[in-house]
């Protein structure tokens, strides 16, 4: 038998619960005998069992030795890194543990300007200072790509003292990079390649799909298992390449960045997630591709739609795609896709991954079927009946807003002396916020960025369609703190 047929934490943790031990430790429920009975009943005692602290037997994931140390190892060895760490502060807490491994006070780091609000928030921490890269922008569909080589060789040219590149692989919406390219360009420059592999964990385990970060020679890759990958949510790996990164510091990071109580349900589905994709992951994401394959072929069929398939490809920027990611444009129906989520959901019963004012994103993974699909395919085609215009398609480009100028580092505007000021009256104020769409969390504006007026109305058009915009201290966006003029 494989050695990735066994899953040690989540063995040992069974093992652990049948010999039922008299607790008096932390957690108080102890198995679920303190707690409330409904919820006790709704999440049954053989989870409860295994809701358990970091005692002796358990291994402890702060200076792993025994079964979380075999699990991150058997980890290591199925997505060809060198050594994986377990997350159970999700990826947010993976990428910020890159990003604080190689960024000291006053380091500059490369990255793309669709960066999620996690890579800012370990910048403000650790005083670094990003050099933004633009993404490709699809001016049709309203979304950013990658980023290409030549706008990473030209940040490098600019800045031959940053110290890391950051790249998102794949995007949010399923595009890739030419990834192995960009690599290779920071590697002849001495310097480690951090990837956001949030949306990718599953790439690994399949050909059809884009490399992943290890395959492209990635010297640190944060990927959600919980994602794509049948862990639950909050779980996450960071995967490490030896050479130009130093693995006992990240251990000391990820250390400093989790919780000393930490939760063994995250850490056991991650240890049988990676079980699971070692072991049937070719197939059950080959069934995930058919499915996803019929469902964009049955969707092109329905008026008013448009879900994108290949024919996007064969720029640096989108040079590769998951087609189990379902970008439905909304180009014909004469409604937003944040209206288009609210009527899936009232009238079908649906729950799409995201909603923006041109399109909805559907994700298909192993837990679908032929019925799910087929449930997807006929709730949209009552969308096109009840909304469909008649027309041929959006004309116009999407307004997309140009990225506003780095005024100052975030460190400097976060910890700044703000005043509040009204948002619409803000443009050539440095603000001290991040204002994002979420999800999927970037940044529209983040602290240090001089906010325009095209700025002010792309974010004033969002939140006004519905979408949930996020981040600063007034929820309604009526006021945004900003630097004092002096």
């Amino acid at each position: 038998m494989s050695k990735q047929a066994h899953a040690p934490l989540f063995t040992c943790l069974e093992k652990h619960a049948m010999r039922d031990p008299l607790q008096f430790h932390i957690p108080g429920h102890k198995k679920g005998k303190g707690m409330d009975p409904e919820f006790r009943r709704f999440m049954g005692d053989q989870a409860l069992s295994i809701d358990l602290i970091n005692i002796e037997p358990l291994d402890d994931l702060h200076h792993p030795h025994g079964v979380i140390r075999e699990a991150q190892d058997l980890a290591a060895e199925a997505f060809g890194a060198d050594h994986t760490f377990f997350s159970v502060q999700g990826t947010s807490g993976a990428i910020m543990t890159m990003v604080m491994s190689v960024c000291s006070p006053g380091d500059k780091i490369i990255v793309p300007r669709n960066v999620h609000k996690s890579v800012l928030s370990a910048l403000i921490l650790a005083g670094g200072h990003p050099v933004f890269v633009h993404p490709v922008m699809d001016e049709v569909l309203g979304i950013a790509h990658g980023v290409t080589r030549q706008g990473v060789e030209k940040a490098l040219h600019l800045h031959p003292d940053a110290k890391a590149v950051l790249l998102i692989n794949p995007t949010y919406f399923g595009i890739a990079c030419h990834l192995e390219e960009i690599v290779d360009l920071a590697h002849s420059r001495g310097i480690p390649v951090l990837v956001d592999e949030a949306h990718g964990v599953h790439t690994h385990f399949h050909e059809a799909l884009p490399l992943s970060a290890m395959q492209a020679g990635a010297d640190m890759a944060a990927t959600s298992v919980h994602k794509l990958g049948g862990s639950l949510t909050q779980s996450s790996v960071l995967n490490v390449r030896e050479g130009l990164i130093n693995p006992r510091r990240v251990q000391s990071i990820i250390s400093m960045l989790t919780t000393t109580s930490t939760s063994y349900l995250l850490l056991a589905s991650l240890d049988t997630a990676r079980r699971y994709l070692a072991t049937q992951g070719e197939e059950r994401i080959g069934d995930a591709l058919r499915l996803a394959d019929f469902a964009r072929r049955r969707i092109n069929e329905i008026p008013g739609l448009r879900c994108v398939g290949r024919e996007i490809l064969g720029g640096e920027a989108t040079y590769a795609m998951d087609e189990t990611k379902l970008i439905i444009h909304l180009h014909s129906l004469g409604i937003t896709g944040y209206d288009a989520e609210t009527r899936l959901r009232e009238q079908w019963n649906i729950e799409v991954e995201l909603s923006d004012l041109y399109n909805i994103l559907c994700l298909i993974t192993p837990g679908d079927s032929d019925d799910s699909i087929h449930r997807l395919v006929e709730a949209l085609e009552g969308l096109s009946r009840e909304f469909y215009t008649g027309g041929q398609g959006r004309v116009d480009a999407v307004r997309v807003p140009e990225i506003p100028v780095l005024a100052v580092s975030p460190r400097d505007a976060f910890y700044g002396e703000t005043v509040p000021v009204p948002f619409p009256e803000s443009a050539g104020r440095i603000i001290a916020e991040f204002i994002m769409i979420y999800p999927p969390g970037i940044p529209v504006l983040l602290p240090g960025e001089r906010i325009t007026q095209e700025n002010i109305e792309y974010i004033i058009e969002h939140r006004d369609a519905g979408l949930p915009v996020q981040g600063p201290e007034d929820p309604e966006i009526r006021m945004v703190r900003v630097l004092r003029e002096f």
